[in-house]
Order: C-alpha cells, then sequence, then structure tokens
C-alpha cells in the first residue's frame, strides 16, 4: 500500500510536466501503450497463462473501460487543469465512492472503526491539499478528477465482484492497457491534435514514468491488492496518495509544501490505519459463512 502510494503520487506531477507536450487523450493511450506490451512480455517470459473464455475477457475489458480508459484519461486531463496538490486531493475521495458501491455490489458493511477511518481520511485530505486550492484549477478539472475517482472505484468493486482466479495480475493488467491503448489512440487522432504532440524529452522522460512506473507496476500492486484485501482496504492506497503528491508537486513543480500538508499527511496516515485494519474480520466472516 505504501509503495503503491509513492509511485502514484509521483505520477500527478510526471502527468503534470507532460501534458504541456501532448493533449490528454492521446497521452494517456501512450501511457497504456508502454505499460501493455511490456507487462504481457514479462507474462510471457514467466509463464503465466492468458485468459480463455470469452466471458473473462468481457470482465477484463469492463476493468479496462472503467480503470486505464475512462479513469485514467479523466485523470490526465484533470492534472492538466488544476495543480498536483488539488487532483491529489480530489482523486483521494476514491474509497468514499468504493465504500458505497461495495455496500450495494458486495453486501459488505461498514463498520464504525472504518467508518472513523473514512471520516479522518477525508479531512487528512482536504487538509493536506487546502494550501492548493486557492490556485487556478478550473471547476471542468475538478469535476474530471471527481469522475476519476468514482470509476476508479467501480473498477476497485468490480475486480472483487467478477471471478478473475484463472489469471494472474500482471496478465490481467496487461490486457487492461493494452485494450486501453486500442480505444484512446484512435479516439484521440479523431478528437484532438495528435499532429502537435512535441516529441522531446519534455514528454518522454515523464511518459516513461508514467507509463512503466505508474501505470504497469502501480496497477499490477493495486490489482494484487483488490484481488486479495476487502474494497475498502484496496481504496485505502488512496489516502496516502495525497501526501507524495504534493510532496513530489513541491520537490518538482515548485507547489507550496506548508504545515497544512504536514499536519494533513499525519490525519491521513491515522485513517489508513483504522480503514485498514478496521474490516478484515468482518469481511473473513462473510466469506465463511458464504461457503
Amino acid at each position: 500500500v505504501f509503495a503503491v502510494a509513492v509511485f502514484a503520487g509521483g505520477n500527478f506531477t510526471a502527468l503534470k510536466f507532460a501534458s504541456d507536450h501532448a493533449e490528454p487523450l492521446f497521452l494517456t493511450g501512450l501511457r497504456a501503450g508502454i505499460g501493455g506490451p511490456v507487462l504481457f512480455i514479462v507474462a510471457r517470459l514467466r509463464g503465466e497463462s492468458l485468459p480463455r473464455s470469452p466471458r473473462l475477457f468481457g470482465h477484463i475489458f469492463v476493468v479496462s473501460f472503467a480503470v486505464t480508459t475512462t479513469s485514467s484519461a479523466l485523470l490526465v486531463y484533470g492534472v492538466s487543469r488544476v495543480p498536483a496538490g488539488v487532483a491529489s486531493l480530489i482523486a483521494s475521495t476514491m474509497p468514499l465512492f468504493t465504500a458505497v458501491l461495495a455496500v450495494f455490489a458486495l453486501s459488505t458493511r461498514i463498520l464504525p472503526m472504518a467508518g472513523v477511518g473514512l471520516g479522518v481520511g477525508l479531512v487528512g485530505t482536504a487538509t493536506l491539499a487546502s494550501g492548493s486550492l486557492g490556485g487556478d484549477g478550473s471547476a471542468i478539472g475538478l469535476l474530471a478528477m471527481l469522475g476519476a475517482a468514482f470509476t476508479w472505484a467501480f473498477g476497485t468493486v468490480y475486480l472483487k465482484w467478477a471471478d478473475f482466479s484463472e489469471i494472474s495480475a500482471t496478465v490481467l493488467v496487461a490486457i487492461q492497457l493494452m485494450m486501453s491503448a486500442v480505444v484512446l489512440i484512435p479516439l484521440a487522432a479523431l478528437v484532438e491534435d495528435v499532429g502537435g504532440t512535441d516529441w522531446s524529452l519534455g514528454l518522454f522522460v515523464p511518459l516513461a514514468y508514467a507509463g512503466f512506473i505508474a501505470s504497469a507496476v502501480t496497477f499490477t500492486m493495486l490489482s494484487t491488492i483488490a484481488l486479495y484485501a476487502s474494497p475498502t482496504q484496496a481504496s485505502a492506497t488512496a489516502y496516502l496518495m495525497p501526501f507524495f503528491g504534493v510532496l513530489f508537486g513541491w520537490l518538482f513543480a515548485d507547489e507550496t509544501l506548508g504545515w497544512a500538508e504536514l499536519f494533513g499527511g499525519l490525519l491521513v496516515i491515522v485513517g489508513v490505519f483504522f480503514v485498514v485494519t478496521a474490516p478484515t474480520r468482518a469481511v473473513v466472516a462473510r466469506d465463511q459463512i458464504g461457503e
């Protein structure tokens, strides 16, 4: 969870730099087009099996469309319109959507301690990014980030609801990313100025990070967490992302990091502790009853 937060936190700043050189949809497609094939090659070299049934391909497409296509595209667009601190704040609302969706889709319960963690985490993320809220963020950028959080939460819950047991997390994410690239790159060619892309180091360096580390590696880790943890536990990674999102924005993009961010980061960590530890027993008990 901590490693995912670090890698994903750096993604906000990387995309901020990359968005100065390419259009949002095209940038998202390039990001998926880099990570997907690399993961696929790694999976085949390790002898991991590919999905065989059309049903499973359908499930993968749903997750791909939600997480690595729609959510990623909205995230890239939102980051291009708002500061990294604001983007990380809005992204951190994902656990709230996840907890609510899981109640309806998975019949889970939000225990009191987990509810406290959700509340503390939300207050922490609001405090952490409060110094950035006075920036030049636009309403459309904030709405895009909110949409990214919701579709990401939907994909997280769907991963738990559907049966992906016959394939590994590496294969799952590799196919997700390649599906997204196939959808996004042609779409970008139709609706964006792809010819105006600045093919320079200013694009290649942050794109390499976004494609390999923040996409291929991080999505594989997230899928592994989502497959073996409760949905609320899986989404708890979003509480740590704002801290690193604001930190990297301060280090590399000259965004402000003050006492509000430091205090908010502490609240975020406390919230993560409650969210990760509180619901475990209830989920296990429900699974045993189902068996």
